[in-house]
């Protein structure tokens, strides 16, 4: 996608180590980068505070503005009610990825910034055409627009797990939420 120097861009950030290197590249590609913690799925308020004390390291890092949507993890239980059996992967997945990016299409909106994405897309285990298809969706429900960026190309994954590495941030082993615990 093309773009001009310094335009702003806003991204979901899922966890400090998925956003380490997407942030960097957009900031390597001339993106003003503001990052959005949105995690309603994650299940606990403790898993979550741990999620997000990697981030501000990773934001600090970085030198970018963080913005943090509180914690309620009722909403993301509402949202998936009735697909709490899916399979990873499934309905319900899908589901999580639609609530977290209906709430950066509506921040970006909200904050003036015509251009979102996500870190998502970066985890080998997810879905990059499921995710997109899903971003591309919310870009259109609140008139922004979605950067569907591989960040898994060149490296990538490798890239922003060396990040988390060096910075020594939180790694979590499981999405978040309860029912990929197993």
């Amino acid at each position: 996608m093309e773009q001009q120097k310094n335009s702003k861009i806003l991204i979901h950030a899922c966890c400090g180590i998925c956003s380490g290197y997407p942030i960097s590249l957009l900031k390597d590609m001339g993106y003003d980068v503001t990052v959005y913690f949105c995690n309603p799925n994650l299940d606990t308020e403790e898993e979550f505070n741990r999620r997000l004390e990697a981030q501000k390291t990773v934001c600090k890092s970085s030198g970018v503005e963080l913005i943090v949507e509180p914690y309620n993890h009722k909403e993301y239980l509402e949202y998936v009610k009735g697909l709490e059996n899916e399979p990873e992967r499934g309905k319900r997945c899908e589901k999580c990825i639609e609530l977290r990016l209906k709430h950066a299409a509506k921040k970006a909106q909200e904050l003036g910034i015509d251009l979102f994405t996500t870190s998502l897309v970066i985890s080998p285990h997810k879905d990059f055409k499921m995710i997109s298809d899903i971003g591309e969706l919310m870009a259109s429900e609140f008139s922004v627009k979605y950067l569907s960026q591989n960040f898994r190309k060149q490296d990538g994954f490798l890239k922003t797990n060396n990040i988390s590495k060096a910075l020594g941030i939180y790694r979590q082993n499981y999405c978040g939420c309860e029912f990929a615990k197993g």
